[in-house]
This record gives C-alpha cells, structure tokens and sequence, in this order.
C-alpha cells in the first residue's frame, strides 16, 4: 500500500481493489480503494469516478450507508462540476462541426448515465437506513431517468415490499422485462435468479412459506443453469475460470440462496431438510452467529418428535394411557412415560459429525456465542431472532440485499453476518439471549443439568429480556435445580408472580418502517404481525408455572399443597387446554391420597375434575343449596361432583 503515494501507481492498485472485489473480499477492497480516494484531486475525470463508485458499490455491500450517501455527494458535485467545464469549453472553442456535436452528445449520455446510476445507489442506501420518505422522492428520480428498466422496477418493488404492499411488490416484479437484459456474461447478474428469490421474499413475509420455498427452488434451478452454461467451456477444472468476463465471478448465488431455503424450510416444519440446506451454507459464511443458532433450531426441531405434545387442544388418551393389560378383577392400566429426558441421540459417532442431533446442536450454540462479542453497552432489544432476521439471506441480488438490514443512523458498529444483515448494537443482546434459551434447553435435554442451569441464569441476568424468554429462562432454571434436588430453589423460581409479560419485544427496526407509513395507499398487514409465541398470554404462562409448581410439591410430598395449585391452574384455563402431565399429576394425587376410583375416574375422562369446597367453606354461604348430590372422598377438603 506504500506505493499508494506515488500517483502513476493508482490505476494498477484501482485494478487490484476490482479484482478483490470480484473475489467477494470486500474489506480488503474498501481499504485499497480508501486509500485511493486520499489522491482522488489530480485523477482524470472518469477514473475518479469510477474509483467513486467502486467505493460506493462496496459501502453498500457491507451495509455502511451513510459513507456511501456522503460519497454519492461527493459525485454529484464532481459530475456537475465536470458538466460546466464542457459546457465552458464549447462555448469559447466555437466548435461546430459534425464531430464537436456528437461527442458532446454521447458526453450528455454518459452524464445522465451516471445520474441515473447515483439515483439508483440512493435508492439502495435510503432501504438499508429504512429511510423510506427519503427512498421514495428517490424513487421518482430513478423512474424518470431509467424509466421502466428492470433494475428501477426491482429497487421499486423492494420499495413496497418494505412498507408492506406486498401484491403490489409482486405486480411490480411481474412487470420488469427480464428478457431486456443485457445478461449475466455482462452483468454476472442473474436477473432470473434474483427475480424467483425476491418473490420468495416477499411470500415469506405473507407468510405463505409453501410458495416462498418453491419460489426459492426455481432460483436454485436458474442459478444452477447459470452455472453450468458457464462451466460448460472447459473440462479441465484447473481452468474452468479462464475466458470468462471477471464479473462472472459474482454470479453463483448458491448459498445465499440455501440460506433463504433453510429458514424457508424451517417455518414450513421441515427441520431436516432446512438442516441440509443450512449446514451447506455454513460451510461458506461460517462467521455468522445468527446461522448457528439457525442450525440448532433444527436440530432441535428435528429431535422434539411426539413427546412434546402441544398444550393445544383436549390431550388424547393415547398420551395418557399406554396399553391395559388383564382382565376383570386384574385388569390393569398401564400409563405412558411422559419424559424426553437423556434420550440417547448419537450412535457413538462423534458429536462433531454434522448431523441433525441434539449434541450437534451444543455445538452450533457454543459457536453463536462464541462470535458474539463479550461486552455490550446499552443493547437494543432484536425481532425474536426468528422473523426479520430470517429475511436477512437475500444479498444475491442488489435489489434485495438491503431488505432486512438494521437502521444505521445511530452510526454504532455492528458485526458482520453474511449473508444476511448486520448484527448491530441493538440486536446483539436479543440474540445472544435467543442463543442462552436455546442452550439451556439442549443442556437439559441432554441431562447436562449443571451447564443448563449456568445458561439459564445467564439467560435471567440479561438486562434487556423479552418476556417470553424470562419466562423460559425460570422454566429451565426450575427443571435444572429440581434434577439437581434444589427443589426450595426451583419452587422460588416456579413462582407465577415472576411472569408479568410474555411478549417478544418489538424491535426498533419494525417500528421506524411503521413510522414512515404516513399514505392513504392500504399496506398489508400479513407479514408485520408479530410472530406466535410461547405462551401466548400471560395466563397461559401462569398456569404453566402453577403446574410445575405443582410438580414441586409433589416432591416434596407436600401433596396438598400440590393439589391446590393444579386446581388453581386448571380454573384459569378451558378444561381442553390442560395438558396431560397435569392429568397425570391429578392421577397421581389421588394414588397418593388412596383415591384409586377417582384416579381412573380422571384417566376415563381424560380432564381434570372440580374439586368440592370443605365444609367451613359451605358453612359461610349456606344460602345456596346445590341441585345434584355431592359424593364425598377421603380428604375432607376436597370433593368431587359426579353427574
């Protein structure tokens, strides 16, 4: 880089940050080409231009907008300046032949050109800053210079996108002729490519993820196609590169376009085909945190199976009731093991071998919080990690890239994740949180109660947690200290009095797109919806509480106590919404009191049944009368009504 300072060397060190830049080593490319913007003042015109947007192409690529606007004024000023210099000339030379008119011509192309493709970098800077009132006078700009041209439809559509009119982001896309383009021989752009992955995009925030991956797919086939035409020349593999423009360097989208498939994949409920796709995307972007966690997601999905039954919906007896064996008088029922704990999920192969299990997913948790940085100051809170993120793998086309990037007019540094967007100073903690609940939940499924419980407290000493997550965090808490027979400190940590909010956190992100919003135009909402959390209310959390609580009791033999909070629980939810450990706990309270009829009174009807008020409680209302009998059992404080 010293021979930087020698002016006659700067064309070769502009070839060397094109080249880099071809190579996708964009920070070594933004260095060369910064150290050639100091000289800029005695380059030719052109040449400074060109050294101008080379820079800006790359501040965009690696999400730094407010250099790339600052950059963009300065060529405006530069083309502007140039322009009346010409104009100075013509005038005192006088020329006026044939020649002198058509060179000024093809200079006033050239000139608008380069006005056009300013409006153009505008337009990509403003959607990464989520700037949209500023994006959309830029936008007017790009359609009356490049007029209906694919590039100007495609920027416009990621317009709409980002304010939610989706069909009409998709009408936009339908309506760019891609056969006007020059091709990707020119370009090494695929504008096929980018097209079926924008749609993909766009469905996904629909949420219509069947159509988003098959969209995905007819990406991956034209990318592929794309790729063979170009290795179709040369056999030897040492030489499939030679003959071929330097900008087809940059046509294989591949893992950027697994990348959208695996998160695609993993919304639809396909964890082991979203783990394929996304361990061959890991092989490549490596560095990225949120990837990782992405990964154990589904593993983790991929292990979950049956035995987690949903809490929705009236449990069936199949989850209660294993078999029945005997007959008559020695007919016996024999009841299902609700427990997924210390499943056996290798093989004996090493856990390092990647496949979807719950130790690989250990692994991919450990490397997420390893790339996370150790100190964090004032974190903002993420998206849940699950929605805006997900979209951040659309960087193979320069249309898309920017669609899920973080507002950068706080100026705050921010670590790299590639493909998708940035993870800047407000995500991080979000994220790393996301990652502890994640690893605190694969500890304990592994029977690491010790590592589960250090994650789990890790995950309640964040300063800034969503709601959903703390309640999570005192579940995998409380199961740790009771595995490790803390059960006093697992009761502290079951209290219902700790769940106050259950709520993801609405990062900042969504709120500045929803402030720029101010038009009579109708903006879908599909897609801005906050994602399904668990639980979904703070009621629902609660009672989940209650029932573990419950648990923790039972252990401690304090069964009334235990039974007080399974009625509690049970009258704050619809009887079909009891899940079937709080059956089976019900059963087993009554076995420990020596109810063995109600016990498979309870089995037969799969609900829980109302407990009868004690007798000083009937006293003090003595008013009422109840209309059917009521049947007394053993604990004088509790009864049963039969029908």
């Amino acid at each position: 880089m010293d021979g930087l300072d020698d002016v006659e060397n700067s064309m070769l060190y502009y070839n060397q940050a094109v080249i880099l830049y071809h190579l996708r080593q964009y920070t070594e490319a933004i260095a060369v080409g910064e150290k050639l913007y100091q000289f800029i003042e005695p380059f030719e015109e052109k040449f400074a231009q060109a050294v101008c947007f080379l820079l800006v192409d790359l501040y965009i690529l690696t999400y730094q907008a407010e250099k790339a606007l600052h950059l963009l004024a300065v060529l405006e000023k530069m083309i502007s300046q140039g322009n009346n210099n010409k104009n100075g000339k013509n005038e005192t030379g006088n020329n006026t032949n044939k020649d002198g008119f058509n060179h000024k011509a093809e200079s006033g192309a050239l000139i608008e050109a380069a006005k056009s493709k300013i409006h153009q970098y505008k337009v990509r800077a403003y959607i990464q800053m989520k700037s949209l009132k500023a994006c959309k006078r830029e936008i007017k700009s790009v359609m009356n210079t490049a007029g209906n041209s694919a590039p100007s439809l495609f920027l416009k559509s990621n317009f709409e996108y980002l304010r939610g009119n989706y069909r009409k982001a998709v009408k936009l896309l339908n309506s760019s002729n891609i056969a006007e383009h020059p091709g990707f021989m020119k370009t090494g752009e695929c504008l096929r490519c980018m097209f079926w992955n924008n749609l993909g995009c766009i469905h996904f925030a629909m949420s219509k993820h069947n159509l988003g991956i098959f969209y995905f797919k007819k990406a991956l086939q034209e990318n592929d196609n794309v790729c063979a035409q170009l290795s179709a020349g040369s056999t030897d593999p040492g030489k499939k590169f030679s003959g071929r423009p330097m900008c087809t360097l940059l046509t294989n989208k591949r893992y950027e376009l697994l990348y959208n498939c695996g998160i695609q994949l993993l919304h639809i409920g396909r964890p082991l085909a979203a783990f394929e796709c996304l361990i061959e995307a890991v092989q490549v972007y490596h560095a990225n945190p949120r990837l990782w966690l992405r990964l154990a997601e589904c593993c983790i999905a991929a292990n979950k199976g049956t035995a987690e039954q949903e809490t929705k919906g009236l449990p069936s007896k199949k989850g209660i009731v294993q078999s029945i064996v005997g007959q008559g008088y020695h007919r016996k029922i024999v009841l299902a093991s609700q427990s997924i704990q210390n499943t056996v999920y290798n093989d004996g192969q090493s856990s390092a071998i990647p496949v979807a299990s719950m130790e690989f997913a250990a692994i991919c948790l450990r490397n997420a919080l390893l790339l996370l940085p150790e100190e964090q100051q004032d974190p903002k809170q993420e998206n849940g990690s699950k929605n805006s993120n997900q979209l951040g793998g659309n960087a193979e086309s320069s249309e898309s890239s920017e669609t899920c990037s973080s507002k950068s007019h706080d100026g705050d540094k921010f670590i790299p994740a590639p493909p998708s967007s940035p993870l800047r100073k407000q995500e991080l903690e979000n994220l790393k949180c996301s990652i502890l609940a994640c690893s605190a939940y694969v500890a304990l499924a592994l029977g690491d109660n010790l590592m589960a419980l250090n994650h789990a407290d890790k995950l309640l000493q964040q300063p800034k947690l969503s709601g959903s997550l703390k309640f999570l965090g005192h579940l995998y808490a409380a199961e740790a200290l009771i595995s490790l027979d803390r059960i006093s400190d697992a009761i502290t940590h079951l209290n219902p009095e700790n769940v106050t909010d259950v709520s993801l956190g609405i990062s900042s992100n969504e709120q500045d797109q929803g402030s720029d919003k101010g038009e009579n135009e109708a903006m879908e909402s599909s897609g801005k919806r906050a994602p399904q959390c668990y639980p979904s209310s703070v009621t629902s959390a609660r009672t989940v509480m209650l029932f573990n609580l419950g648990s923790a009791y039972c252990l401690r033999s304090e069964y009334d106590k235990a039974r007080k909070c399974l009625h509690q629980a049970a009258s704050m939810i619809h009887p079909k919404e009891v899940p079937p450990e709080a059956i089976l706990l019900a059963v087993y309270l009554e076995l420990q009191n020596g109810n063995t009829q109600l016990a498979l009174q309870i089995i037969k009807r799969n609900q829980l049944l109302p407990a009868v008020k004690t007798l000083s409680e009937m006293r003090k209302k003595p008013v009422f009368q109840p209309v059917h009998p009521i049947q007394p059992i053993q604990m004088p404080a509790f009864t049963a009504q039969r029908k």
